[in-house]
């Protein structure tokens, strides 16, 4: 008998598009499609589960090994910081993290000692400008992060940019690109040993079917 293989998966689109890679794997995803109240799912055939998780909980639950597989966004991934393997970009989910504010500054950082990023990446603002040898304060958002510079919280956020629309209805711009963002699958290094031969047939069959969406 197969072991049983659990996914962690955030509630939402990038679910969605995951469900539809595994279906073409033959796994059957009709519970977690239709979660009513469930908190885990099941295809039984396959013997494989699934849990719907918020997005930032996702690497908590692949890191502490209750899922072997998880589908999470590469920010969210990157400000988790946990040891996962990363093992497929799966392509969809694309969008940019980048720095954004008034394309003049001026009108903000000569005012303020500090310079101040809002944003809900804290851990990734601080790698990010600590690689720059510049010292920030975070102001932490969870919201309508683009309020920050309109109304003088902060002098720049980081933040997802999709098309960007909602920058240039506040006057605000992207400043600096700081990596791309997609959803990524990711593996609990000790499922990746234990269930190996399992786990290398999902990630291969996934790759298979990413590749053709190309």
């Amino acid at each position: 008998m197969q072991p049983v293989i659990t996914f962690a998966l955030a509630k939402g689109r990038l679910a969605e598009q995951a469900f539809e890679l595994l279906e073409q794997l033959g796994i059957d995803c009709t519970e977690p499609r239709n979660p009513g109240r469930q908190l885990v799912l099941w295809d039984r055939k396959s013997n494989v589960r699934f849990i719907l998780v918020k997005p930032s909980d996702v690497p908590t639950y692949v890191d502490h090994g209750v899922a072997d597989f998880g589908v999470v966004g590469k920010d969210t991934l990157l400000e988790s910081g946990r040891p996962l393997y990363e093992v497929l970009d799966l392509t969809f989910g694309r969008c940019k993290l980048c720095i954004a504010g008034y394309a003049d500054q001026t009108n903000q950082s000569a005012t303020r000692a500090t310079f101040r990023v809002a944003t809900k990446y804290p851990n990734i603002a601080h790698s990010y400008y600590d690689g720059k040898g510049q010292t920030i304060e975070i102001i932490e958002l969870h919201g309508s992060i683009e309020l920050g510079p309109v109304i003088g919280l902060s002098d720049v956020i980081l933040d997802i940019v999709e098309s960007g629309s909602t920058l240039r209805a506040n006057g605000l711009s992207v400043l600096e690109e700081v990596c791309d963002v997609s959803a990524r699958l990711v593996v609990n290094r000790v499922s990746m040993k234990t269930k190996r031969d399992r786990i290398r047939q999902i990630i291969d069959g996934m790759a298979e079917q990413v590749a053709k969406l190309k």
